[in-house]
This record gives C-alpha cells, structure tokens and sequence, in this order.
C-alpha cells in the first residue's frame, strides 16, 4: 500500500519548533496524519486533506516529500499489510473548531525529541529528529581540543596562530539568524498571499514589512564587515552569504508587488507549491544558521540541510516548468494577457527559488572552507 502523511509543525518567535501527533483510532498509539492517496489530486494535496479530517489542521504542505517511512496495518477484514508512507512538512497556519474526526482522536503539540520519541517506527523517529533544535555552541575547551585535533601534525604559521587565538568580533551569527527570520515570516506571508482570500492587502504589506526589516540587517552587515578586524569568516563569505539571503526576500517582496500590480486575486495550483516550497526552504535555512557557529561540529548537518535546498529547487523548477505549460495552453484559448502576467509571477517566485539554492553554495562553501 501506497500511502502519504503529513508532519504539522509550528514555529515560535524563538524558532523553538512543535510537532503534532494524534493517535491511531485503532491501536491509540502515536503517530502523524495520513491516509491513502487520494485520485486526481497531488500526493502533498492529499497530505493536507488527511491533516484537515484527522486534526482540524490547515496549513502549507511542501511539494517534496522528507522520507518515507513503512508499517503493518491491519485492515477490517483482520488482513495485515506493509504499507510505505511518504511524509510532507506541513507548515501549520490555523485549526478549525470543528472537523470531520474530531473526538475519535488525541491531538498533542510535542517537542521534536519529545515527538521522535513517542513514535513507533524507527523510519518516522529519523525522519521527525530531522527537525531537531540546533546543538549548542560548545564552550571554550571543547572548541580548542576540535581546533588542535583538526590541525594536529600541521605547520602553522605564526599569524594563523594569532588570529585563531584573537576573539571573534561582532554580531555576524545573530545577524545571519535574525535575518533567517526575516525569510521565514516573509515565505510564510506569500504562502498566504497566493492562497488569496479577504486578507491579501495585510500579507503585501507584511512581505513589504519584512523586506525592510532585512535591508536594516544587511546595512548593519556590510558596516560590521568594513570596520571590524578580525570576523569569524572570510570578508567576502560573510558577505556573499547574506547577499543571496536579502535576494531571497527581495524577490518575494517583487512578487508581492506583482500581485499587487496586476490586481490578482487567484492564483494557479503549481504558483501555490512553488510558494510552499519556499515556506520549507526558509525553514531549512533558519536552522542552518545557528549551525554556522560552530561549523567543525555541525559539518555534516550542515551538508544535509544544504542538499535538500539544492532538491527544493529542482523541484521547484519542474512545478515551474508544468504551470507555464499550463499557463500558456489556458491562455490559447482565452486572454493572452493572462500568460504575460502569469509568467511574470512565475519568474519572481523561480528567483526565490534560485536564491536558496545560492543560499545552500554559499553555507557549502563555508563547509569546504572550515569544516
């Protein structure tokens, strides 16, 4: 059996992440909404449908899939089968009053150890602990045994000594996370925007929000790059990084300001996944910057985090290229001027996406450099 489920998950101010579970109505153990597939709509769509019934949960689901997890179920007629899931993050936006199982079931907002923990199969457990919360910056003995470890046997020269035992200066890792947070609230706003509704003109203006609020934080950069003297990465690392991440928010807001423009109220299914998909690259991005701190720790995290953003994008370019097809086979038979203005939101929301693959060369050259 083929079937897909869905991984609800909020994030608070502090990026402290909740996961949901509810409990099987059959055994009462733990697990995440799912369901079989469902005909004629994408396996993602179907994950949302089955977080809707099952929980009252309505939020973004992204396109591309976490993992795949397997388990007996046991059918009416007593027959056990193995059935493979496949799992969609599923940003979490509200929850209705009333739903179509509610009361048959346990709802509960977990921690993300707490959550992998309380499952049953070991393929969910891995697939929840992805989420896990960034490790902690390690104190000063355990980074000097990394450094000597990383560096035993090595010729040194004397400057290299010098500036490894200089403190690092400036605020670099918080401006690189508060600007992460910027991407989160600005995705998680489009991803509103493009399902339109009554509250368009509140989430343009949020994007806009945002926007300014990352331009204040790359000044602040680019100011800090210039007068401090000794910083944690290369000048032009430091600067190349958050560069491709104010593009990233750039382009959402030149997104919004296209809606806004053209005065559109709906938007195609493909325009709604590429927006999801932007909602689960912030995300990743948001919890690939604290790693920063301490890269010979988080090295191959880092590297996981980072080849999932690069997928995020392929991904995203084949949904890209599906609604212009789409898109230009509608307009044949009505307005023409429906493709122009289409394609122009395709081309901001594709540049989003190219950002966050920059967004993964720039954390994997950081990798290559100091892991």
């Amino acid at each position: 059996m083929r079937q897909v489920a869905a991984l609800p998950y909020t994030t608070d101010a502090d990026g402290v992440m909740q996961v949901m579970l509810i409990t099987s109505r059959g055994t009462g153990r733990w697990v995440i909404p799912k369901g079989n597939r469902i005909k004629g709509l994408a396996a993602h769509r179907a994950a949302e449908v089955e977080a809707f019934e099952e929980a009252g949960i309505k939020g973004v689901a992204c396109p591309a899939p976490l993992g795949r997890y397997a388990y007996a179920k046991t059918r009416r007629d007593g027959e056990t089968r193995r059935a493979t899931v496949d799992v969609y993050p599923l940003a979490v936006t509200g929850q209705v009053a009333d739903w179509p199982e509610r009361g048959e079931r346990e709802l509960r907002w977990f921690s993300v150890p707490d959550a992998a923990q309380a499952v049953a199969e070991p393929d969910l457990k891995s697939i929840i602990a992805a989420f896990r919360e960034p490790p902690k910056e390690p104190g000063i003995f355990l980074r000097a045994v990394l450094w000597l470890r990383e560096r035993s046997g090595e010729r040194i020269p004397m400057l290299r000594w010098f500036q490894a035992l200089m403190p690092k200066q400036g605020n670099f890792f918080e401006q690189f996370e508060e600007h992460a947070g910027t991407l989160v609230a600005g995705a998680d706003a489009l991803s509103r925007l493009l399902k339109g509704g009554p509250d368009m003109a509140d989430r343009i203006r949020e994007i806009s929000d945002r926007e300014h609020e990352a331009d204040d934080i790359i000044r602040a950069v680019l100011q800090d790059v210039r007068r401090i003297f000794v910083t944690p990465f290369d000048r032009s690392a430091i600067t190349g990084l958050i560069g491709v991440m104010d593009d990233a928010i750039d382009q959402m807001n030149q997104t919004a300001k296209a809606v806004e423009l053209y005065e559109l109220t709906s938007f195609t299914p493909q325009m709604q996944d590429m927006s999801a998909i932007i909602v689960e690259a912030a995300r990743i991005t948001a919890e690939a910057m604290p790693l920063l701190r301490s890269i010979s720790i988080n090295g191959p995290r880092l590297h996981d985090l980072t080849e999932r953003l690069v997928k995020l994008e392929g991904h995203a370019d084949e949904i890209h290229e599906a609604g212009l097809k789409a898109l230009f086979q509608s307009a044949r038979k009505g307005n023409p001027m429906d493709f122009i203005v289409g394609n122009e939101i395709y081309s901001h929301l594709e540049k989003v996406t190219d950002r966050f693959e920059d967004v993964a060369n720039e954390i994997q050259g950081l990798v290559i450099d100091h892991a």
